[in-house]
């Protein structure tokens, strides 16, 4: 199964330092070995804000040049609104990129690879699929 990948796990497997032990890394990199991964566009934005350094913002920029976009289409945001309202009513909160994120997913069947503990919350609400889990 292709796998969107969340910006917490981008986020993790770009930090400079030694990474080489972390779990979610290895799997990225797995993926990536597999052409399993894909991106979308407001995942690409979160990824390029707030770097502050030029030459690290192209290095980034150049390195994710190698994942295109996934498509957002209209239908992906009005899915993303009628989720965030129906985990709203569960007492569930979230981004308007997770649930956008989640719409992509569900609409490409997608999994989602992700450390942020929303989306499992999420799981209880929405047809989504965690990647990694059963």
């Amino acid at each position: 199964m292709r796998v969107l990948v969340d910006t917490s796990v981008w986020s993790l497997a770009l930090r400079r330092g030694d990474a080489s032990q972390n779990a979610e890394i290895e799997e990225l990199r797995h993926l990536i070995d597999a052409h399993l991964v894909e991106i979308i566009g407001p995942i690409r934005q979160e990824l390029l804000s707030g770097v502050r350094d030029q030459t690290q913002f192209a290095r980034l920029e150049a390195d994710l040049a190698a994942f295109p976009d996934l498509p957002v289409l209209t239908v992906d945001y009005e899915t993303a609104a009628n989720y965030f309202n129906l985990c709203r009513s569960r007492g569930i909160q979230g981004s308007n990129t997770d649930f956008l994120i989640c719409a992509v997913a569900v609409r490409k069947d997608l999994a989602i690879f992700t450390t942020d503990g929303d989306f499992r919350q999420f799981t209880g609400c929405l047809p989504i699929v965690l990647h990694g889990t059963p």
